[in-house]
């Protein structure tokens, strides 16, 4: 980014916008039924209810993530077309409406494989449209202010605090799905998602002025054709690094459905403990998240791209060694703490290589890859937990995934990571 381009902010207004810009991004993760309060639930429903093996199951969110794979179209979408002319607000406001319709309708049909697939993949459509906003918004601000490694910490921090608590509840969701009220217990669970996208209409409609104006403020009139805006973008070559490296980082086949199924399986943890589990794995990020946000005003965006790959290469190591449901629980610890600094950089890495009024269509590049590769990591995760040498083989795949990261910062680019948060 330019130095003409920077507009630095006065740390009120600062921390101001960056709170403002992580509403929408934490509502929207609440309410996503792949991420949010639903998403363990559904899982340990068809594990449990239906019956569904570890493949069957991997399927079922392949087939309901189609659209996150597709995520930079949303994206593209967003910086291209503005509904009403009202720009981000139009998107918060029509598609969080549609989403919160489905989820209403959802609420009172039964809680039955058709209908979970069905409406999943619908809402998972619509809220594409609202999170290509809300992640536009937020690196377009970002980028604005040179503030790309506090905005990736505000981001990360606002997707990951809902799947924390998501993880605290979900056993305890799980166990009403089971129940003879699991229909009642769906309604329920649909219906706080319904209410919930509905908040995100209204953050559309009535949020704070200062942050939709200064996104617009950031922002260049579109003056290339559609096709041309695509050729743009391929022809930067430093998102490709970033790409590459958000593939490998989240294509762990030990880091998702074989590890669920390894701990209620092998370590027979209860559906309680497992999301106690993912708890303290996802909370352990938080605090390395706020560090990574005082660290970025102070160490090189390279030098912190080095440190948190290097780290992330053990971060899973501990689990070689559990023996028990309540080893994996203190095992989790480690694995968060290593991580948190890499999620951090490789996104702000992310937000600095995003093409001029492209913020949209690359942040949703880089959350489709994220859905990419998690799903077929989840795919080959669960072939070679049932067939090839169990979970330890997805370990040491997932490790060497991880150091395969290492050769990939060689290739990226000075000018976006010699640089300090203004």
């Amino acid at each position: 980014m330019s130095a003409e381009a920077i507009v630095p902010l006065e740390g009120g207004r600062r921390l101001r916008l960056l709170a403002y810009a992580g509403v929408p991004i934490l509502i929207i993760n609440f309410a996503a039924p792949y991420v949010g309060v639903l998403s363990l639930p559904i899982i340990f429903f068809l594990k449990n209810r239906l019956h569904l093996s570890a493949p069957e199951t991997a399927r079922f969110n392949l087939i309901v993530a189609i659209p996150l794979f597709a995520g930079f179209v949303f994206g593209f979408i967003r910086d291209r077309w503005s509904p009403f002319a009202t720009g981000d607000r139009g998107h918060l406001v029509v598609f969080g409406l549609a989403s919160a319709a489905v989820y209403a309708a959802m609420a009172f049909a039964p809680p039955t494989y058709a209908m979970l697939l069905v409406g999943v993949f619908l809402v998972t459509v619509l809220m594409q449209f609202v999170a290509g906003a809300a992640a536009g918004l937020a690196s377009g601000v970002g980028r604005h202010h040179a503030m790309d490694g506090q905005m990736s910490t505000v981001m990360n921090a606002a997707m990951l605090a809902p799947q924390v608590i998501a993880t605290l509840i979900g056993g305890v969701l799980s166990g009403l799905l089971e129940g003879a009220g699991a229909a009642t217990a769906a309604r329920v669970l649909f219906l706080v998602g319904a209410g919930l996208m509905l908040a995100v209409t209204a953050y559309g409609a009535f949020g704070p002025r200062r942050l939709f104006d200064d996104a617009r403020a950031g922002a260049e009139p579109h003056r290339l054709t559609p096709g041309a805006d695509i050729a743009r973008l391929l022809r930067t070559r430093a998102i490709y690094p970033v790409l590459a490296i958000q593939l490998l980082w989240q294509f762990g086949p030990g880091a998702g459905l074989a590890l669920q199924y390894h701990l209620a399986n092998d370590l027979h943890a209860s559906d309680a403990q497992v999301g106690a589990f993912y708890a303290i794995f996802y909370g352990g990020f938080l605090p390395v998240y706020a560090l990574y946000a005082w660290l970025a005003q102070r160490v090189k965006l390279r030098t912190l791209l080095w440190i948190g790959a290097v780290l992330a290469v053990p971060q899973m190591v501990s689990l070689l060694f559990v023996r028990s449901a309540q080893g994996a629980l203190l095992a989790a610890i480690p694995m968060g703490l290593l991580g948190g600094i890499g999620q951090a950089a490789f996104t702000a890495l992310a937000i600095r290589a995003c093409p001029k009024g492209l913020e949209g269509t690359m942040m949703m590049l880089f959350l489709a890859l994220f859905w990419i590769s998690q799903r077929f990591g989840d795919l080959w995760g669960a072939d070679l937990y049932q067939h090839h040498g169990g979970y330890n083989t997805t370990l040491w795949v997932t490790i060497g995934l991880y150091a395969a990261i290492l050769p990939i910062l060689l290739l990226v680019p000075r000018r976006l990571s010699d640089t300090i948060d203004a």
